[in-house]
């Protein structure tokens, strides 16, 4: 005991001291500009909207009428068609992104498994206003002659901008999942086949429950992403104000048209609201509306992403 203590000391004096490296510097540094870019965006989005809170109080939230003229202002009904609109894309992305990722991670031979990834991840090299004039083209009017037994005004509702949003935020979807399944160590798959698994029940048994949190992390990141995607969603979603419906939970709404809280952000009413104090802020509401939207998911996902205590 009295010779362990000393050697322990020493042993520990002899480890190379943690040097501060000029990359290790630059990266702080970087980072601190981008946490310090936000918290000043923050800021001034809450000053830029104080005459809209005091306008409307805590009523701009849940408020569902929305006109100007009239010096309305309620966000709740572009808040439901964001939430709604980004939900279809996650419903309809989540099990194909999923999907793949296992196919691509565990079942396909080595060779082709960058084939798949970068086939995939070439969506997310497409522009959004190319996906919108797709949209435009070929989706909205496969949407109305799909819809046409229940009589939809246009094609452009809803349904239509989550599942464009849903191609958008697939590549995300499929490449974070792939990484959390590639992070589960070979030698447990190895070890699991020694024991008589099959490869699925291997993939089921060993690699989903381990790899579970970044793949609940990716899903919470493409969110973030869906969640503030303006121009694909803006030209497809019908850009309908005060569509608050009568029953949230009917599923009418999504075949009609609607507002999110970033195509009205992207609309020519921002503009207009320039030359007017309460107009402007009522538009910076919104704005800081869905930033803390997607601050919330995107910190809730990176958190997950970070490995746990006792995990490699």
């Amino acid at each position: 005991m009295t010779t362990v203590a000393p050697a322990a000391r020493s042993l520990a004096g002899n480890l190379p001291r943690r040097r501060w490296s000029a990359t290790r510097s630059l990266s702080y540094g970087f980072s601190a500009l981008a946490a310090g870019f936000v918290v000043v965006l923050a800021v001034l989005f809450v000053w830029q909207s104080i005459p809209a809170w005091r306008h409307e109080g805590l009523g701009f939230l849940p408020g569902k009428k929305w006109f100007y003229p009239q010096e309305q202002f309620g966000a709740l009904a572009m808040i439901y068609g964001t939430v709604i609109v980004s939900l279809i894309a996650l419903l309809l992305a989540a099990p194909i992104g999923i999907g793949a990722a296992i196919f691509s991670a565990e079942f396909i031979p080595r060779r082709l498994q960058l084939a798949v990834k970068v086939l995939i991840e070439l969506l997310a090299g497409i522009p959004s206003v190319v996906y919108g004039l797709l949209g435009i083209l070929f989706l909205r009017d496969w949407i109305y002659r799909a819809l046409t037994p229940f009589d939809p005004l246009s094609g452009d509702t809803l349904l239509t901008a989550g599942i464009l949003l849903a191609v958008m935020i697939l590549p995300t979807v499929m490449t974070l999942c792939d990484d959390a399944l590639r992070g589960v160590p070979s030698a447990q798959r190895q070890a699991a086949r020694g024991l008589g698994l099959t490869q699925t029940e291997v993939v089921l048994s060993v690699c989903l429950p381990q790899a579970a949190r970044g793949m609940v992390a990716a899903v919470l990141l493409a969110l973030g992403r869906a969640l503030g995607e303006a121009i694909a969603v803006f030209l497809v979603v019908g850009r309908q104000d005060n569509q608050w419906p009568a029953n949230p939970f009917s599923l009418r709404p999504l075949i009609e048209s609607g507002q999110t809280l970033t195509s009205k952000l992207a609309s020519s009413e921002t503009n207009i609201a320039y030359g007017d104090p309460l107009h402007w802020a009522a538009i910076v509401g919104l704005g800081l509306v869905l930033l803390a939207m997607t601050v919330t998911v995107t910190l809730v996902g990176t958190q997950l992403m970070r490995p746990r205590e006792g995990h490699a």
